[in-house]
């Protein structure tokens, strides 16, 4: 692969230079969904209309203008440009966690007739640069695991692994039979809380809660938690899986409006099977509610029981970290 060198400033580059919000949103779109669209699932292509519609719209480029560098939001990044086409493209989306400013990397895109020239390195570096400028020095990415490609690119400018995460998705029905083994399915009791929360925090780790706003509050027992979600009117539900009087796996349901809607917490040495129990349970519960539950899990060693449970892999991302 021939390298490109990017300069200290991408004006002296005579094809990389920043995204104009203002005439270059539906050319991006474009350009990602020719990209990705094998691998787009309903979430991208909505996020590839409201690009469209977005550039179109006078008001929200005024004030995308104004908030680029605060809202998390792709309305900062750069693009490679020949002959007036935008053939590469790189985004960068602002983030907080607590204090600490942050950036994801994100739609590093090159147009497949231009692919192995450096373009996506040359972009990536140049959003990194960016982050810098900010004095922002924690920047992350996430890459599909079946890219193996892109992971050794960004691998050789410094990003590291932390973590592997599947999203699934089922069909919820009426029918859906239950497990037949001799684990109880119940609801969750208040005793449990503290184990499911131990739980929770090492398969939702703090570290990655940045993008995905975890907040397991709403899971908490007790009266005023329970008022609390009766007013704001957010129906959560919750059960556990139980052996011979032993706690093996909680799963929770709250219909927070994003993709993720299914919370599941065991411990490193729970029965497998109890995952499967409860994801079969909660897919005939829910079919009132829902037409279909999502989960997005640690991948590893619980991937088949949830794949017992009629669950399907949508992708797997490795997130990827740069410190310096």
């Amino acid at each position: 692969m021939a390298s490109i060198t990017v300069p200290a400033r991408e004006e002296h580059h005579p094809h990389l230079r920043p995204l104009s919000i203002l005439r270059d949103l539906p050319a991006v779109a474009d350009l990602i969904e020719q990209c990705f669209a094998s691998t787009m699932d309903n979430d991208g292509r909505r996020y590839v209309q409201d690009m469209r519609r977005a550039g179109k719209d006078n008001s929200f480029i005024q004030w995308a203008n104004r908030v680029a560098d605060s809202t998390s939001l792709p309305l900062t990044g750069y693009i490679w440009e020949e002959s007036d086409h935008i053939i590469g493209n790189v985004s960068l989306v602002p983030f907080k966690q607590g204090n600490h400013r942050l950036y994801l990397i994100a739609n590093v895109a090159t147009h497949p007739d231009h692919r192995r020239r450096g373009i996506a390195r040359a972009l990536t570096q140049r959003a990194m640069q960016h982050a810098h400028e900010k004095n922002v020095h924690n920047i992350w990415l996430q890459v599909r695991a079946d890219n193996p490609e892109a992971f050794h690119l960004y691998e050789s400018l410094g990003f590291k692994e932390q973590a592997r995460r599947t999203s699934w998705q089922a069909p919820t029905a009426s029918t859906v039979e239950t497990l037949n083994s001799d684990i109880t399915i119940t609801h969750r009791h208040p005793n449990f809380w503290q184990t499911q929360l131990n739980w929770l925090s090492r398969l939702y780790p703090r570290p990655l809660s940045w993008h995905a706003n975890w907040n397991f509050s709403p899971l908490k027992p007790g009266f005023l938690n329970w008022l609390y979600l009766m007013f704001i009117d957010l129906n959560v539900r919750q059960w556990a899986a139980i052996k011979n009087d032993t706690l093996l796996a909680t799963l929770s349901w709250m219909p927070t409006g994003r993709g993720e809607s299914l919370f599941a917490a065991a411990g490193e040495r729970s029965d497998p099977e109890a995952l499967t129990a409860l994801l079969l349970y909660a897919r005939r519960d829910l079919y009132r509610f829902h037409p279909s539950i999502s989960l997005e899990f640690p991948a590893g060693s619980f991937d088949d029981a949830i794949h017992a449970a009629g669950f399907k892999a949508q992708r797997t991302l490795i997130w990827m970290q740069a410190t310096s």
